[in-house]
């Protein structure tokens, strides 16, 4: 087995400030990407002729398809390098954003979604990795907080930036916008990064366990996202894809572990501290995305907020998320950073409890605020999380770390979008029904109100269909408190886990 090469001499002065905002700007895009659709659904499922539940597939079919990529920045480094991997990904990805903008209907939106998928994956564990090659190894800290800041910054102004192009221009403007970007990404990465490309090297490809891989996850993703309109395993079809994506997912782990040039380097998950850092990272993250998914949702679909007002409501997450990153990143190495991600997780309880008691006629304040809370817990999570999971990994596997730690926490989050949407809709349908038996004409409550409606100049079919639409929006309201309570207990939940990660001097490495 070849040895792995020796580390690259850091950067200084105006290289590296330039290396850093190429590797940060580059992760602001691809992070962005995952957000901004997230309040353009509504528009995009209507100008599509598709249902909103349809339209979330632009999101879903993104994410599993980042997913898919992630984990092979490993081989994909060595087999290009990792330069040259970073700038074509980024090339790819500008491509595939046109076609994303440019597609007519729903079903080449969802084809184009999932190549950006795909040309997405390696860029933000390669930025990653290039940017902590351009930093020495004690200011590793300093280095991902200004990384980290881009990752907490993009999914502030993904849904506000997405909102507001949606409304005034047009939704296919949310993927044009990546063109500009990914064109300085490249202008600044190629002369600084060029000089610092360890590769290319031939690698052997692992065909089947690319194909297992493929597999099991599509067949995961599909389950879940088709699952609520064939009504689960009461369709053989959807029992189908569970036996393929469960026995695909057995036969990758065995074929993985055995195989002598693996596509996904699963060893890694025999340390201890990445095995459950990345464990926590990924059901952190997967609430927290599922969640700025459903929140814009239930704001569009139940109380009527535009786009626009939408990504407003999501935008003070970076209010103390930005502020406090760099502080953050400070102090990470010198206090133990289960303590901040501890703090963080209980401050997302607290966001997810306060959210549980939301109710139709709130007001666009009692919205924002568990929002500007969650800044702080964005900022306590994800950065004391990276030298938790990466205490042990030795540098020549760090883009096969974070390629894999990626690659959980992608799947975690469209994995978890879809499950919290499918349980919104069905929570959602189980109020209605109960309400609805009990709202008939027979009741003195409904006559009431039925008369007091017609007093103000309704007619009687109109008064029904306000009716109708009220026992909607109480049934939408009662469904996504629920998810939101769910969130809550499995935060708290999390913090538990979070203490059975090793925190000290990580411990030296005969190779």
């Amino acid at each position: 087995m070849n040895a792995p090469p020796p580390p690259l001499p850091p950067l200084e002065g105006t290289q590296r400030a330039l290396a850093t905002f190429a590797a940060a700007l580059a992760t602001f895009m691809m992070v962005l990407d995952s957000s901004i659709a997230n309040v353009s659904i509504p528009a995009i499922a209507g100008d599509l002729g598709v249902s909103p539940a349809q339209g979330t597939w632009v999101i879903t079919s993104f994410g599993v398809a980042n997913a898919i990529s992630v984990p092979l920045t490993g081989w994909l480094s060595q087999r290009f390098g990792q330069v040259r991997l970073f700038v074509g990904c980024v090339l790819l990805f500008m491509l595939f954003s046109w076609m994303c903008g440019a597609a007519p209907t729903i079903e080449l939106l969802i084809v184009a979604r999932i190549l950006q998928g795909l040309a997405a994956g390696p860029v933000i564990p390669m930025s990653q990795t290039l940017l902590l090659a351009s930093y020495p190894r004690h200011m590793a800290g300093t280095a991902l907080s200004w990384w980290s800041m881009t990752t907490l910054f993009a999914p502030v102004v993904g849904p506000l930036l997405g909102g507001w192009l949606t409304d005034n221009i047009a939704w296919p403007w949310i993927f044009y916008i990546n063109l500009p970007i990914g064109l300085l990404v490249v202008l600044i990465a190629v002369p600084i990064f060029r000089g610092r490309d360890q590769g290319p090297r031939k690698v052997p490809l692992d065909a089947v366990g690319l194909a297992l891989l493929v597999l099991w996850v599509g067949a995961l993703q599909l389950m879940v996202d088709t699952g609520k309109e064939h009504d689960w395993f009461e369709s053989s079809g959807i029992v189908m894809l569970g036996v393929v994506a469960l026995v695909g997912f057995a036969v990758f782990l065995a074929w993985e572990l055995t195989e002598k040039n693996p596509i996904v380097n699963l060893r890694l998950f025999t340390d201890h501290n990445f095995l459950l850092g990345t464990l926590t990272v990924s059901l952190g993250f997967g609430l927290f995305f599922a969640s700025i998914v459903l929140l814009p949702l239930w704001l569009q679909q139940t109380l009527g907020y535009t786009a626009t007002w939408a990504g407003i409501a999501l935008a003070p997450v970076g209010i103390f998320s930005v502020m406090l990153s760099p502080f953050i990143g400070r102090i990470v190495g010198r206090i133990d950073p289960r303590g901040i991600a501890s703090f963080g997780f209980f401050m997302f309880a607290i966001v997810m409890a306060l959210r549980a008691n939301f109710t139709v006629d709130a007001p666009f304040v009692v919205i924002a605020i568990p929002t500007v809370i969650q800044g702080i817990a964005v900022a306590c999570f994800f950065l004391p999380m990276q030298p938790l999971a990466y205490r042990n990994i030795p540098p020549h596997l760090m883009p096969s770390a974070a390629g894999m730690n990626n690659f959980m926490r992608m799947t975690a989050g469209a994995v978890s979008t879809s499950l919290c949407t499918t349980l919104w809709d069905h929570r959602s349908a189980v109020h209605r029904a109960e309400m609805s038996e009990r709202v008939n004409l027979s009741d003195p409550a409904t006559v009431s109100w039925m008369e007091q409606a017609q007093s103000l100049g309704l007619s009687a079919t109109q008064a029904l269909a306000t009716l109708s639409r009220s026992i909607d929006q109480q049934a939408q309201t009662l469904a996504v408190t629920e998810v939101f309570l769910g969130a809550a207990l499995v935060f708290t939940g999390l913090i538990a886990l979070l203490w059975t990660l090793r925190w000290g001097p990580a411990p030296a490495r005969s190779s």
